[in-house]
């Protein structure tokens, strides 16, 4: 009698890549909050649009888990990777909202710099995501994102101190506080990322 094997379901590799490219869009999104001429209540709306896409997609990646026999790795690991994801989406529309609610309309010196930090991490992780269906070429994605992650961490820093200086009224350092604590969440959220890549790697090799 022959013994039918199961075949792993891969629809997942699509997902976690489709989940990355709404961080890339996200990432894009913030950076336009820097223009002046930006129309602060059109980027919020295709914020909100952009987030609750990346929702979609993280429902649909944790549907496919619960229907799905053969999954290409731990199931645990699927759940705690599409999380992840979701989370630096789920900051990033923080930071616009906040930006919106507050009417924040000056930002601290290093502000651009955690959001190129942002976009940059964004996309590493679109480019890595395809590769977990091979586990190849992984770990240089991993040792950049934790160098990009002490950069912002460097950036966050000098961000507190000029918003400590004085140079602020106190209802504005309130108000950038917040701002930037969510920014600074996001790109904590992508180091969580990549160390969960890093996981899944070092179990599947």
């Amino acid at each position: 009698m022959r013994i039918r094997i199961r075949p792993v379901e891969t629809s997942f590799y699509d997902l976690f890549a489709e989940s990355a490219e709404h961080l890339v869009k996200g990432s894009n999104l913030l950076a336009q909050i820097l223009d002046p001429d930006a129309d602060r209540k059109v980027i919020g709306e295709q914020m909100r649009e952009a987030e609750h896409a990346a929702d979609e997609t993280t429902h649909r990646i944790v549907k496919r888990v619960n229907s799905t026999f053969v999954t290409p790795f731990d199931r645990e690991d699927i759940y705690r990777l599409a999380s992840n994801l979701d989370d630096v989406m789920d900051y990033m529309e923080e930071c616009v909202d906040l930006i919106g609610l507050y009417e924040v309309e000056e930002f601290p010196q290093q502000f651009a710099d955690q959001i190129d930090v942002l976009q940059r991490a964004c996309q590493l992780t679109a480019d890595a995501m395809p590769r977990l269906r091979t586990m190849k070429d992984l770990e240089e994605y991993w040792i950049e994102i934790n160098r990009l992650e002490n950069q912002g961490d460097r950036s966050y820093r000098r961000i507190l101190a000029d918003l400590f200086s004085g140079s602020y009224k106190s209802l504005q350092v309130l108000k950038l506080k917040d701002v930037v604590e969510s920014l600074e969440a996001a790109i904590d959220a992508l180091e969580s990322v990549a160390n969960t890549v890093e996981q899944i790697a070092v179990k599947e090799s």
